[in-house]
């Protein structure tokens, strides 16, 4: 039921909401920095209309014995949500990522709306902030795109503007002719009206349902296969053995440890994919299991035919959809060959893991399995994070950014860095954002794991280097092998040309 101020919370954000475990808080960091300094007070303002403009985040979720619900603040304090920070001298990278750490392994308080920014003022002679949102409130698609409202460029809403209501039709797919189960997987995402109403109301579009199938044996029969299909990857998944024990998996602290490196053009990531015939993620994802094979080999751990599985964000959402808050996304297990040293047999590698993934019902599955979660008690969901989050060691976001510069209160921003939330046993982070033409990295640890991830991150740049030189030393080769043939061929065929078929000699001029 939703009144003023009372909102239930849909089952996947109320899974969300459970969550948080004394190893991993779930937010989403943000980190971003613009090349010249923001007067605070504007930024104050562009809080105040661009981002408190989603009624949402004047809300803070409060959870029940069944399930949660999302509740206004009345006693709403902007001064409680936006910081300002100074950093100790020399004000540089060090000391942000220090800040960005300490920040992700504080807790955002239950007591108001879970989100806060931190503006420190004066950073690299321009100014940065630290944003961090509880995941129950939105995705990573979905805060990028809030970013775009906040910011000034096109494809923003204008200052002021009120999102898109979030009602029963808001934000859901076009398609008219969606199979149940998948339609059911998107209400999940959906704020939920009260609960004994909204299961009465289930369980009539299911008898509906179930009457128009009666005279639909077709459509019957491919909605039994797609269920088919989803429980038996369900299955697959749980049957899949726990990641191998590694310097990357342990025991938790809470404590985290953040880092970023210089950021890679994107145009060379898409010369080198294209050379290749891989795509863009497929040489990223390479480039990750390359960093995290060389940074376990270099602490002499042996990696021989070691892999291990990141958990991916799969966007659900379609392109054309409304700007809505909320979660909206699956996630697919993805092998990574850590042991593999030569970096063209690991992208091609990771190229057929990739297309063998294409297509795979992981992403819906575990978006239902999310939405499960959130209608079973606390006390069963905990368990059943933890199974799940031991089939991976790490979570690699892949997010693709605006291409054009954004403006923040009229500067230019300059670099900008995106977590999220590591569930259960993970300790590991790796962040991927196309922005204004550069791939930006960065990774967040549990220290007990990772003291100091710059020592992973800058390997990153270094295994794409090696990719790239790999590439460029493998087309070049290729061209000249086939000049060479052409050459040859061009000889051969002169020597072995039949004297009938060699140009005749010109007549003589008749006298």
């Amino acid at each position: 039921m939703t009144t003023r101020n009372h909102e239930r919370m849909s089952s996947v954000d109320t899974a969300w909401l459970r969550m948080d475990g004394p190893g991993n808080s779930m937010m989403i960091v943000g980190v971003s920095a613009t090349e010249t300094p923001v007067r605070p007070a504007d930024f104050r303002r562009m809080i105040e209309q661009r981002f408190l403009c989603f009624t949402r985040f004047r809300q803070r979720p409060v959870a029940d014995a069944l399930g949660a619900s999302w509740i206004e603040d009345s006693d709403f304090d902007l001064d409680a949500h936006l910081k300002h920070v100074v950093l100790p001298a020399p004000a540089g990278k060090a000391e942000l990522e220090a800040l960005a750490a300490e920040l992700a392994s504080t807790p955002l308080d239950p007591r108001r709306p879970r989100w806060q920014f931190h503006l420190v003022e004066r950073y690299d002679g321009g100014s940065a902030w630290i944003m961090r949102v509880h995941h129950c409130y939105a995705d990573g698609i979905a805060m990028i795109r809030v970013l775009l409202s906040m910011t000034e460029q096109d494809s923003g809403p204008a200052l002021g503007a009120r999102p898109a209501p979030r009602g029963k039709g808001a934000g859901r797919r076009a398609a008219v002719d969606v199979l149940p189960v998948l339609s059911w997987v998107e209400q999940l995402a959906q704020p939920a009206e009260d609960i004994l109403e909204n299961a009465l109301a289930e369980g009539a579009r299911l008898l509906e349902g179930g009457v128009h199938q009666l005279f639909h044996p077709g459509r019957a029969s491919a909605l039994a296969a797609q269920v088919g299909g989803m429980v038996g990857e369900f299955a697959r998944m749980l049957a899949l053995p726990d990641d191998p024990a590694t310097p990357l998996r342990g025991e938790l602290s809470g404590f985290k440890a953040v880092a970023w490196g210089t950021p890679i053009p994107l145009q060379e990531v898409k010369t080198v994919g294209k050379a290749l015939g891989c795509t863009i993620n497929d040489v990223l994802m390479s480039a990750v299991a390359g960093a995290l094979g060389g940074y376990l080999r270099e602490r002499d751990f042996d990696t021989d035919g070691l892999t291990v599985r990141a958990s991916v964000p799969v966007n659900l959402r379609t392109a054309d959809e409304p700007l809505t808050l909320g979660n909206r996304f699956g996630l697919v297990l993805v092998e990574m060959a850590l042991g593999l040293t030569d970096p063209l047999q690991r992208v091609y590698g990771m190229a057929d893991t990739m297309k063998a993934l294409k297509g795979s019902l992981q992403p819906p599955m575990t978006l239902m399995t999310l939405g499960l979660m959130g209608m079973m008690p606390t006390a069963v969901q905990g368990p059943a994070v933890e199974l799940l989050s031991r089939k991976a060691t790490a979570v690699v976001s892949n997010v693709p950014g605006p291409q054009a510069p954004l403006y923040l209160c009229g500067q230019r921003v300059s670099e900008m860095y995106f977590w999220v939330p590591q569930s259960g046993t993970l300790g590991l982070g790796i962040s991927l954002l196309s922005y204004a033409g550069q791939v930006y990295v960065g990774m967040i640890s549990d220290r007990k794991l990772i003291k100091a991830p710059d020592e992973v991150v800058a390997r990153f740049s270094a295994e794409f280097e090696k990719l790239l030189l790999a590439a460029t030393v493998g087309v070049l080769a290729q061209r000249a092998q086939g000049t060479r043939r052409q050459r040859s061929a061009t000889k051969s065929g002169r020597a072995k040309r039949p004297r009938s078929a060699r140009k005749p000699k010109a007549p003589a001029a008749s006298t």
